[in-house]
């Protein structure tokens, strides 16, 4: 499987785009639809589904763009579903004023933990509350990889203190459903670079002591 990094929007949150046999998946398209569409032009993918880590404004501005474009189903858990919809909920009205971001409800629902087959690819969707009441993180066991939007960072952890954060839940989240994953296993991040479950246990400060 391929994939990249692609840092959009007013934030650069990392999207990521992985292919396999010319498909692709698009996980957090946060913003700069256009630039993200060329992206998988160049490349000649065709995208098969947006899979949505949890909806906060700078993880979901470009979803629209790219589900009309490609008209393909965008996944988001079920206690977020309404945060799409509204701009207080999603942040937008607060950090970006003047630029709200209203996109359309989600296709497909996540409602619990399952196994997410899509084309070639097999995901386990973990829910991994804390940083918002619907953040989820897409595990790829066979290729040894997880994408943990903004649950598990680079020596850092989600912040807490938005709408529905929870410090407490995050912490057992990551450590009852991160964690205990192999240690060699690569973390994908919304935000900065990748890491491993490994280096996380290991040099997390705020994993410390919990």
């Amino acid at each position: 499987m391929k994939w990249n990094q692609i840092p959009l929007g007013p934030l650069q949150t990392n999207c990521y785009v992985m292919e396999k046999a010319e498909k692709c998946v698009i996980v957090d398209p946060g913003g700069e639809g256009d630039k993200l569409i060329q992206y998988i032009q160049t490349k000649k993918w065709q995208p098969i589904a947006i899979l949505l880590t949890h909806a906060h404004f700078d993880h979901i501005g470009a979803v629209d763009v790219i589900r009309d474009y490609y008209q393909i189903p965008v996944y988001l858990h079920e206690k977020e579903a309404k945060w799409l919809v509204d701009a207080a909920l999603n942040g937008s009205q607060s950090f970006t004023p003047g630029h709200p971001i209203k996109i359309k409800p989600a296709d497909q629902m996540i409602t619990n933990e399952f196994d997410l087959v899509l084309g070639e690819f097999h995901f386990t969707v973990l829910e991994t509350p804390g940083h918002s009441p619907g953040s989820v993180s897409y595990y790829l066991r066979d290729e040894g990889m997880i994408f943990s939007g903004d649950v598990l960072f680079q020596q850092s952890v989600g912040r807490t203190d938005l709408r529905g954060g929870n410090e407490q839940q995050l912490l057992t989240s990551i450590h009852e459903k991160l964690l205990v994953l192999p240690e060699d296993t690569i973390v994908l991040p919304g935000h900065g670079p990748i890491t491993n479950i490994s280096d996380e246990m290991n040099q997390n400060p705020f994993l410390n002591g919990f």
